[in-house]
C-alpha cells in the first residue's frame, strides 16, 4: 500500500479539497495531535473557504524524538498531508466527518533543525505564530542564555526568533507578529509576553527591539475546546485499507470545537474565520467564555463522575443513558451552575446542550477514574466558583454541588495507601486507586478511620485544599456530613435520586 502523499492522491483520482503549494504564513510550535486536529483543522477549512491561502510551517518544540519514527520525519515524508476524523453528536445526529488536511507544509525538529526554524524568521510572508508547548512550556528560566542554539524554553526560542526577526525587518511596520497561545493556562497570551519580555530584558537586547515586541506584535490570549483522541490504534490498519493508503498520521476527535481568540477587530479580516463558518469567536474579552467552558463542561465533569463510578458507572457515555445520573448532572448545570455565570442565559444554554451532546459521544470511551485524577485541585477550581456564586446569589445551599463534595469524599475513603496512590473500594467490591498530590493522599489515609463528623470538618477546614475554609459556608458542613451518611448506609446512587427528586 502506498504512503499518503500528494502522488497517491492523484493516482487515486482523488476530488477533496487540497492546497499544494501557498506562501508559509504560520508558524506553528507544537505537531501534536491536538494542533493537527483543531489549530490546523480551521486554517485547512478556512484555505477553502476563503482567500486565506496559507501553508502551516510545524515545529516539533522538544526535540526528543528524532530519526525515521519521529513524528517530524512522519509528517515530512507525507508532504504534510494527514486524515483527521471528526466524530460524536452534532444536533441530534451521529456525525462521522473525514478530510485530508493539506495546510501544513513541513515539520523541522527543534533541536536538529534550529537555523531551519530560525531562518523562518526572515520569511517576509510570515505573519502568524502559534502554538501549544503544554502548560509547563509558558515559564521563564532565567538559566536559558542567548548564546544557546536552542535554548530549553520554549518562550527563549520565541524571543531568540522574535530578534532574528528585528534584525532581517528592523521596525518596518507590519512585520511583527500575530500570536496565538493555545496552553492551557490563565491569561497565555499575557504570560508568553511577559516571559519574552523578561528574557529581551536578561539578555540586555536593545531598547528599540523591546519598543518593537509592544508596538509591532500581538500576543493573544486564547480558549481551545476540543477533545482529541489522536492515533486510532485500534483501527488505523482498517482505516487505511479503506482509504487505499498508509497514514502514520491519521488523527481523531469530536465534531465540537470552539476557539475564543482575545484581539482587536482587526484582526477578524486577516483571520476570516467567520467568513469560513468556523467556530471560531474573536472578542476583546475571551474570560466569560472560559467561565463558562470551566464551569459548565469541566465542572459537570468533577461534580458528576466520582458519584456515577460509586454508582457502579465506569464510562460518560454510559452516564448520559442513566436518567437519574443524567438528571443530577442537568440539575447541577442548569439550575446550580448556569445562574452564577456572566454570558446570558441562553447561550449557556446552548452551550450546555452542546456538552450533553459531547458526553453521549459514541466514538469516545472517557472513563471516569481517568477524570478523577486530582480531584482535590479540579473541585477548588471548576466548582468552588459556582458554589460561592450560588450561596451569594440565592441565599442557600446548591443541592447537587453540595452533594458532589459528599462524593469527593467518599471516593477519597481510601484504606491504603501505595507508590499508585490511595487503595479504595466501592460498594460492589471494585478496587480503585485514588490519583493525586502527594500531600492530599496522605491527608485521606490518615483519616481513614476517622467518622463521618469529623472528616468532614478536617476536610472543609483545611485552607491549603480550598484556598478558603469551607466550614464558613453556612450550612455546609452540616449538610455535607448528612449527605455522606446517605452515601455510605444507602449508596451514592441514592444521594443523586434524593437531589433530583
Amino acid at each position: 500500500m502506498n504512503k499518503l502523499n500528494y502522488k497517491t492522491l492523484e493516482e487515486q483520482g482523488y476530488q477533496g479539497y487540497l492546497l499544494k503549494e501557498a506562501p508559509e504564513r504560520i508558524l506553528q510550535f507544537g505537531e501534536g495531535n491536538f494542533m493537527r486536529a483543531f489549530v490546523d483543522y480551521f486554517v485547512d477549512v478556512m484555505n477553502e473557504k476563503t482567500d486565506f491561502n496559507s501553508k502551516v510551517v510545524l515545529v516539533q518544540p522538544t526535540g526528543r524524538h528524532t530519526g525515521p519514527d519521529s513524528i517530524t520525519h512522519k509528517i515530512n515524508e507525507q508532504e504534510g498531508l494527514y486524515t483527521l476524523y471528526l466524530r460524536g453528536f452534532e444536533k441530534g445526529q451521529k456525525v462521522n466527518d473525514k478530510r485530508i488536511i493539506s495546510c501544513v507544509s513541513r515539520c523541522l525538529n527543534v533541536k536538529e533543525d534550529y537555523e531551519a526554524v530560525m531562518s523562518c524568521a526572515e520569511n517576509p510572508e510570515l505573519r502568524f505564530i502559534t502554538c501549544n508547548t503544554t502548560e509547563a512550556g509558558i515559564v521563564y528560566d532565567p538559566a536559558c542564555q542567548f548564546t544557546e542554539m536552542p535554548p530549553a524554553s520554549y518562550p527563549a526560542k520565541l524571543t531568540q526568533f522574535l530578534y532574528r526577526r528585528f534584525q532581517a525587518f528592523g521596525q518596518e511596520t507590519g512585520k511583527g507578529f500575530v500570536i496565538l497561545a493555545c496552553e492551557l493556562i490563565e491569561e497565555n497570551g499575557k504570560a508568553l509576553k511577559k516571559c519574552v519580555l523578561d528574557y529581551a530584558k536578561q539578555w540586555n537586547l536593545e531598547e528599540t527591539f523591546l519598543n518593537w515586541i509592544e508596538k509591532e506584535n500581538l500576543f493573544c490570549s486564547t480558549l481551545v475546546d476540543r477533545i482529541v483522541t489522536g492515533y486510532p490504534k485500534n483501527e488505523a490498519e482498517s482505516l487505511n485499507e479503506c482509504n487505499g493508503y498508509e497514514d502514520n498520521l491519521i488523527d481523531t476527535g469530536e465534531v465540537f470545537g470552539f476557539w475564543v481568540i482575545e484581539g482587536p477587530d482587526s484582526l477578524k479580516k486577516e483571520l476570516p474565520f467567520e467568513e469560513a463558518g468556523l467556530p471560531v469567536l474573536i472578542t476583546d474579552n475571551h474570560k466569560p467564555y472560559k467561565q463558562r467552558k470551566v464551569r459548565i463542561l469541566n465542572g459537570a465533569h468533577t461534580s458528576m463522575v466520582l458519584g456515577a463510578y460509586l454508582a457502579g458507572q465506569d464510562i460518560v457515555r454510559d452516564c448520559m443513558d442513566d436518567e437519574t445520573i443524567l438528571s443530577f448532572m442537568n440539575k447541577t448545570i442548569y439550575e446550580e451552575i448556569i445562574p452564577t455565570l456572566s454570558l446570558p442565559a441562553e447561550d449557556c444554554k446552548d452551550f450546555a446542550f452542546a456538552v450533553t451532546e459531547r458526553f453521549k459521544n459514541p466514538f469516545i470511551d472517557h472513563a471516569l477514574l481517568s477524570i478523577s485524577l486530582y480531584s482535590t485541585s479540579k473541585w477548588r477550581a471548576r466548582v468552588i466558583p459556582s458554589l460561592e456564586g450560588y450561596v451569594e446569589k440565592f441565599g442557600k445551599l446548591p443541592e447537587c454541588i453540595t452533594a458532589s463534595f459528599a462524593f469527593y469524599l467518599a471516593f477519597y475513603r481510601g484504606t491504603e495507601l501505595t507508590d499508585k496512590g490511595l487503595a479504595a473500594k466501592r460498594s460492589n467490591g471494585d478496587s480503585y486507586t485514588v490519583s493525586d498530590d502527594k500531600q492530599v493522599l496522605e491527608f485521606f489515609y490518615a483519616h481513614k478511620d476517622a467518622g463521618t463528623k469529623e472528616l468532614v470538618h478536617d476536610v472543609c477546614t483545611n485552607t491549603e485544599f480550598w484556598g478558603r475554609d469551607l466550614s464558613e459556608l453556612p450550612g455546609f458542613e452540616t449538610e455535607v456530613t448528612s449527605m455522606l451518611d446517605i452515601i455510605e448506609t444507602k449508596g451514592a446512587y441514592a444521594l443523586m435520586e434524593k437531589c433530583c427528586n
